[in-house]
């Protein structure tokens, strides 16, 4: 029922002067009218429901008093009759412990002190977020703001109470303030009272159990369904009973894969670029995150985060709040050196611990961590497996950067990662492969190495960084370079085939696909790289630099175009090596390159040619004229 003032309507009929005669309701009793039942002195009266417990922080009560010129006036409400006809019994006047019973009544639907918007990190204080239940007032000394300043309910309501937050920054240290106070909607058409408790929220579809079933299939098995709830739910303690049996039932999407102490942990940069121990992986949520950390290199061996025993002595719960245990296993090692070059070992059954050698160089660190989840439909963890890379490092190094990703594989299921669909995402990877004679095309399982380019590194040494590559974006434009000494006893053949298969690659591919989403069966949809050969003459020729151009164009809708690759072209520039003496040795520079170009035709309107009349007269039209 809406609040709507009946001295209002009363007024606004008799301006109209139009003869209606209003059929209300008896009016109900004075307590229900709203600001009835407030209290005419300053003093606070109890919340309708808990609000958040901060000892260390000043709580300001935050009730105002009622108005004592108007003490039964309220929003959405008429005023109070002087006197009542004496076959009327006064109402009775609303005491102060009914008080807050009123302001809890049908009307209020959530409790504003629990909520908080800004609260995005499990078991971890948010930073400016006033409201988070895991801050403690240390945290709050810190804070500059509050990002959420005021939390309400429903705006429609006559009367609600609000829960506002601040910072006073005049005390030191700083310290939050929290009120809650009641708001009046001044609206006459607010609502006073709900009669179905769920109408201002949505309500979390139940799930089938073995104990709700019977219930559910009343409900829904007719051609209608029934909008009250409350014929469902017979009490509160069935309605926890079933959401505990969902709770511990499957994963959900974004749910925080359990383990036996807490949950599996993902590292990942978080306010600045410093990794944080503290992420959590959440199920389905596919991430691959890049951090830096600073370390102590002479006491490699004594941190956690750089040992593979950080990342594999948790087993994840199969379902959330369950005995079943899955153990992560170790899927691949492979060994990075100082200069960059990355080896795969054979066996992974080894545990290799961080050591701090004599010369200041600390081996078998982790430098990336990629976790592999396999699930079931029903939302069950079946197997768990990491693959690291351990590097050498040392002091030059620090702060080390680490590459941590996790990825879900359904049970059963091969999925094929794609680029688009149809057209090339910006950002995705290109889809290359090799095309055997009669065959189609063959791919490389990883997505992210079946076209690549040479990735720079610091010492700028093209030897040292052989086989280390970064994968081709669609639509960024890259470039990278190395450095090649050359001393007057170098081959000049032998030195040109190592510097063409550092540009290129050890597997450089033969076609691309022309869309994100091309088959490989489709050869039709795939674009053949072509090879240009630009060099001068001469004796000796080094290949210098390695141009790859993709042209694309607009397809399809202007709504909605989709990006195609219609042409691709791999350019090696050549120079002549002299075979004059420069000396002990010279440097030269070698370069990569991508570049992405545009051919789509700008569109144009387009227009129907404009008719033409074909008419036809009688042959005496214009006599006697002519």
């Amino acid at each position: 029922r809406a609040g709507l003032g009946g001295a209002g309507m009363a007024a606004a009929a008799a301006a109209l002067g139009l003869g209606i005669l209003l059929l209300l309701p008896p009016l109900p009793a004075v307590k229900r009218v709203s600001g009835q039942s407030r209290s005419a002195s300053a003093t606070p009266q109890p919340s309708a429901g808990p609000g958040p417990t901060a000892p260390s922080v000043p709580e300001t009560p935050g009730r105002p008093a009622a108005s004592p010129t108007a003490p039964g006036l309220g929003v959405g409400s008429s005023p109070a009759p002087a006197s009542l006809p004496p076959e009327t019994p006064a109402p009775p006047a609303a005491s102060p412990a009914a008080a807050p019973e009123a302001r809890a009544g049908p009307g209020t639907v959530t409790d504003v002190a629990t909520l908080c918007v800004c609260d995005l990190s499990v078991a971890q204080c948010d930073v400016n977020c006033c409201c988070d239940p895991d801050c403690s007032a240390t945290d709050f000394s810190l804070f500059t703001t509050c990002s959420v300043h005021i939390v309400t309910g429903d705006s429609q309501l006559c009367n609600q109470e609000a829960a506002l937050y601040s910072i006073n920054v005049a005390v030191h240290p700083p310290e939050r303030i929290f009120k809650l106070v009641d708001q009046n909607n001044p609206s006459i058409f607010c609502i006073h009272a709900t009669n179905y408790k769920h109408a201002l929220s949505f309500i979390s579809p139940e799930m089938p159990t073995s104990q709700n079933f019977d219930s559910l299939l009343k409900q829904f098995e007719g051609v209608t369904f029934s909008a009250e709830s409350d014929v469902l739910l017979n009490t509160e303690s069935d309605a926890q009973n079933s959401s505990n049996a969902n709770e511990t039932a499957r994963y959900e999407y974004g749910v925080p894969l359990q383990t036996a102490d807490a949950f599996l942990r993902l590292p990942a940069p978080l306010v600045s670029s410093q990794c944080s121990d503290a992420n959590p992986a959440g199920f389905l949520v596919n991430q691959a995150v890049k951090c830096s950390r600073m370390i102590n290199v002479g006491n490699c061996n004594t941190i956690q985060a750089l040992s593979m025993l950080f990342y594999t002595n948790s087993s994840i719960l199969a379902v959330p709040k369950s005995s079943q245990m899955v153990n992560i296993t170790v899927q691949t090692i492979t060994v990075q050196s100082l200069s960059g070059t990355r080896t795969q070992l054979n066996s992974s059954d080894v545990l290799l611990l961080p050591m701090y050698l004599n010369d200041q160089v600390c081996i078998n660190v982790v430098l990336g961590a990629s976790y592999s989840i396999t699930y079931t439909d029903a939302g069950e963890v079946t197997d768990a497996a990491v693959s690291f890379v351990l590097g050498t490092i040392n002091n030059t190094m620090v702060p080390i950067q680490q590459s941590f990703a996790i990825t879900f594989t359904q049970l059963n299921t091969k999925p094929v990662p794609l680029s688009g669909n149809p057209g090339y995402g910006i950002g995705l990877p290109l889809r290359a492969g090799f095309r055997p004679p009669g065959s189609g095309i063959i791919q490389s399982t990883n997505t992210y190495g079946q076209f690549t380019i040479l990735q720079s590194s610091s010492n700028q040494d093209c030897l040292a960084v052989e086989g280390v590559r970064t994968p081709i974006l669609f639509g960024y434009n890259m470039i990278s370079g190395c450095k090649v000494r050359i001393t007057a006893s170098t081959e000049c053949q032998l030195l040109a085939n190592i510097i063409l298969n550092v540009l290129k690659g050890q597997n450089f591919p033969e076609y691309v696909a022309s869309f994100g989403n091309s088959q490989a069966q489709d050869v039709l949809d795939w674009v053949p790289i072509t090879h240009i050969q630009s060099s001068e003459q001469g004796l000796c020729q080094i290949p210098v630099s390695f141009e790859i151009e993709v042209k694309w164009t607009k397809y399809g809708s202007l709504v909605n175009p989709q990006a195609k690759i219609v042409n691709i072209s791999a350019t090696v520039i050549t120079t002549i090596l002299a075979q004059t003496n420069f000396g002990s040795e010279r440097t030269i520079q070698v370069a990569s390159s991508v570049t992405f170009v545009d051919v789509s035709t700008p569109a144009e309107p387009g227009y129907k040619v404009q008719p033409t009349i074909d008419a036809k007269l009688p042959f005496d039209f214009f006599f006697p004229f002519i």
